[in-house]
């Protein structure tokens, strides 16, 4: 499943960078591995952290770290939350409001949206 995963992301990254000029091409792939390695590691410390409340943070804090890279990253963001909240919501029953709230997160952080206006109070400063 996650080498699935990976292998359409890869496929859909190289589609949209073959519309840009070379040099752009490049620097939008760079951001948008960039981009998702943040969302992977905003994900690692939401589950390390195991906080209750915390979850629209993390997913704030992930979009606002890739996005701040660039388009590539912002989209990676865009792509990468999509696709989890269709899995998400079609696996885990959590429904639509949750569904809702989680992206409301998610384009806050990706639109520049400071992530701490989601952050629980009491949650370690290390996150």
């Amino acid at each position: 499943m996650r080498l699935f995963v990976c292998l359409t992301l890869l496929s859909l990254l190289c589609a949209s960078a073959d519309m840009l000029p070379i040099s752009e091409s490049g620097r939008f792939v760079w951001d948008a591995m960039g981009g998702a390695w943040d969302m992977f590691r905003a994900y690692q410390d939401m589950r390390e952290a195991n906080y209750k409340g915390a979850d629209k943070y993390f997913h704030a804090r992930g979009n606002y770290d890739a996005a701040q890279r660039g388009p590539g990253g912002a989209w990676a963001a865009k792509v990468i939350s999509d696709a989890r909240e269709r899995w998400q919501s079609d696996v885990s029953g959590r429904g639509a409001e949750d569904t809702r709230a989680d992206q409301e997160a998610n384009a806050w952080g990706r639109n520049g949206g400071d992530p701490n206006r989601y952050r629980p109070a009491g949650l370690p400063r290390k996150y």
